[in-house]
């Protein structure tokens, strides 16, 4: 089991009828627009969404993604969705999790890696810019205990 990042955020869904096969499974390409939801989630509560991001010069690519697909989701299934902050110093990694909500079970687990890119030079950064690390730790200061 994978400890928690330090901030995390999460959402519920109702698995709807367009994201699933013939045998009302979701299709495993779909898994990935739930997680984006959550990292969106995530980087919304830290103050720097994808317009901040975009806004202060950088583009943040996915560079390296894992799904582990442990059981399936089914039409109508409520699932729970949370992204966990690991890295954000040198690049960003999230850990995800995705649930039944009733139970609680595991069904799939991931995890993104992206790095700050310069938008005008496209140069890949060798560290998070300061933007973005500023946010991070202001949003870790007014986390309550």
């Amino acid at each position: 089991m994978r400890g928690k990042g330090v901030l995390q955020a999460s959402f519920e869904l109702e698995v709807p009828f367009f994201d699933v096969d013939m045998m009302t499974v979701v299709w495993h390409g779909h898994y990935i627009k739930y997680l984006e939801q959550a990292r969106c989630l995530l980087l919304d509560r830290i103050g720097h969404g994808y317009t901040q991001m975009f806004e202060s010069g950088y583009a943040w690519p996915v560079i390296d993604l894992q799904v582990r697909y442990v059981k399936p989701a089914r039409f109508g299934q409520q699932l729970r969705v949370t992204a966990d902050l690991i890295e954000w110093e040198n690049r960003l990694k999230i850990h995800y999790l995705v649930c039944d909500a009733a139970s609680g079970e595991r069904l799939t687990r991931a995890s993104t890696i992206q790095v700050a890119v310069e938008v005008h030079s496209m140069e890949m950064q060798l560290a998070s810019p300061r933007v973005f690390t500023d946010a991070v730790e202001r949003t870790l200061a007014a986390k309550p205990a």
